[in-house]
């Protein structure tokens, strides 16, 4: 069993070993890091107001000729990614070296705003247009989003 998480509780499908992806349409293996996954999904759609239509788990970016797969990417109409989520599982501390993995993906994609969570904590950062980092207090929702990418 997986510890509580430090989000809202969602009735999310399992079954054996397996939980529903629900952007994947798909069960995948019920490890610590999906069940923070998965409920970060919910968090973003249900909460937060995120497009689902929007929003890819494990998207394959290429960096440095490797291909590394983002946890969570939430697009905007026009598919530029907006959001990136990276998540470890609820055991894992969140270091500079976690932030520095996400920062990679963002090195490729250029999202505005990168989320970490091992869902006991979240970080949220701001990406401004010339390159620094704002932390924000809480993660906004997806209206509050557009004011800061618009």
């Amino acid at each position: 069993m997986h510890p509580k998480l430090n989000l809202p509780s969602f009735n999310i499908r399992t079954q054996d070993q397996q939980i529903w992806d629900r952007l994947r349409k798909k069960y995948v293996p019920n490890d610590p890091e999906e069940w923070v996954r998965q409920n970060f999904i919910y968090y973003l759609i249900e909460y937060l107001g995120y497009p689902e239509g929007l929003m890819a788990s494990e998207y394959t970016v290429n960096y440095n000729k490797m291909k590394k797969r983002c946890d969570i990417v939430v697009m905007n109409r026009e598919l530029q990614a907006v959001v990136i989520v990276e998540c470890k599982a609820p055991h894992i501390r969140l270091t500079e070296d976690t932030f520095y993995q996400i920062a990679r993906y963002n090195h490729v994609l250029n999202a505005p705003l990168l989320i970490l969570t091992n869902g006991l904590q979240h970080f949220c950062a701001l990406v401004k247009t010339d390159g620094t980092i704002s932390y924000l207090q809480e993660i906004p929702n997806k209206k509050a989003l557009e004011s800061f990418t618009d």
